[in-house]
């Protein structure tokens, strides 16, 4: 029985290009699968074609719009997700979304290899590969660029050799990753960490500093769950959908930053998720009212870890799976809402409201009507002091 290959396809030249190369290089039949996570672009009955018209034996294509955003961006948004206390894993989420599809696929058609489009000094060779070992620990993983050294040049003419319908002149200067949660730009000049990014980089945020009126929202959860936009009710999806478009035409969620790679180098990466931001900017601040002072300090490291894990590719690891849990726990009273203006490249807080509230204006208040027993300061300060100042005492002897 021939071999088969199950292939993470994007429609582009380089996976288009593979499927030929892999058939080359292993003697295997290739199934392309393509999955729509929200990257815009092409039709995917269009994708599904090009693959066939690039040999593909059969070619399989998902709408994961929804189950990326219900399943893998909102565990996100309640987890407040950024690595580097900055970058909201774009990438690092649509990863193991995709790789779901791959396993079910390889198993469907009864494939023993898995096979992806990453080189060999990026993250997402480790995001896609770790993920598959987990999910199918029976498949193998091979990646054309990094293993059979396909490069772009070598692509280009294995194109016009075989007459592939696919364009091979046009090459954008940079490296685009996106889908509904953000965008990822990097190489070319970006490389030279002294260059600053051109407006040309962006295309889901409009220049923060042109002048514009102020756009003013509110943004209701439950149980850490953005369910209604302004008072209408939403999906995850449709909440990221909206606030990608009203965030981003006030150039909120633009990020330049230098990374830590998992492979141990340092990478310089432009993002930009408007939709993301705002959402965990919302979210944050409702745990800020819901959230008592001990579970919240505690959840704070939690989300670093987690935001860690994702990133390197551990998504279906039992560490990040019990994780999970401690942050579903965290939100189970995280409900209200939150009022931002959305101006000059920020998202800023200016109401909230919840009947989980842990707020008490009275304990709160310095007017009258406070209830606040302030006699009892003086004692309570001796005690939480009282090991510091022994040991003040013992170091001044």
């Amino acid at each position: 029985m021939t071999e088969r290959v199950v292939l993470a396809y994007s429609g582009g030249l380089d996976t288009s290009v593979a499927i030929g190369w892999i058939a080359e290089e292993t003697g295997a039949e290739v199934i392309a699968v393509a999955v729509d996570v929200g990257q815009g672009g092409e039709d995917l009955d269009v994708i599904r074609e090009r693959a066939l018209a690039c040999g593909a034996v059969e070619a399989e294509v998902a709408d994961a719009k929804d189950e990326f955003a219900d399943e893998y961006c909102l565990p996100a948004i309640k987890a407040n997700a950024l690595y580097m206390d900055r970058y909201p894993l774009v990438s690092a989420l649509s990863r193991p979304t995709i790789v779901k599809h791959l396993v079910t696929a390889a198993h469907k058609h009864g494939a023993g290899v898995v096979a992806h489009g990453c080189t060999g000094k990026g993250n997402d060779q480790v995001r896609f590969e770790a993920g598959i070992q987990a999910l199918g620990p029976d498949l193998k993983c091979i990646a054309p660029v990094r293993d059979y050294a396909m490069t772009r040049d070598k692509a280009i003419a294995f194109c016009e050799e075989k007459g592939l319908p696919i364009a091979t002149t046009r090459k954008s200067p940079y490296s685009i990753d996106q889908n509904v949660f953000g965008r990822a730009v990097e190489t070319g000049f970006l490389e030279d960490i002294w260059n600053a990014p051109t407006e040309d980089v962006y295309e889901y945020t409009r220049d923060p500093s042109l002048p514009r009126e102020p756009d003013e929202v509110v943004i209701t959860f439950e149980q850490g769950v953005p369910v209604a936009v302004d008072g209408r009710p939403v999906s995850v999806l449709q909440a990221v959908q909206q606030l990608n478009e009203r965030a981003g035409a006030q150039g909120i969620g633009r990020i330049d930053m230098v990374e830590d790679r998992l492979v141990g180098i340092k990478s310089r990466e432009v993002y930009e998720a408007p939709g993301a931001l705002a959402l965990i900017t919302a979210h944050q601040e409702l745990e800020n009212v819901t959230v008592e002072r001990e579970l919240a300090r505690y959840k704070r490291q939690v989300e670093q870890r987690w935001g860690e894990l994702v990133y390197d590719g551990l998504w279906f690891s039992p560490l990040k799976r019990a994780l999970d849990g401690f942050i579903d726990e965290a939100n189970q009273h995280v409900s209200g809402d939150i009022r931002m203006t959305l101006h000059g490249g920020r998202a800023v807080v200016t109401g909230r409201r919840s009947d989980e509230s842990l707020y008490d204006f009275n304990l709160a208040t310095y007017d009258s009507g406070d209830t606040f027993d302030q006699s009892r300061a003086q004692g309570f300060i001796d005690i939480f002091a009282l090991s510091s100042k022994i040991a003040a005492k013992r170091d001044s002897a």
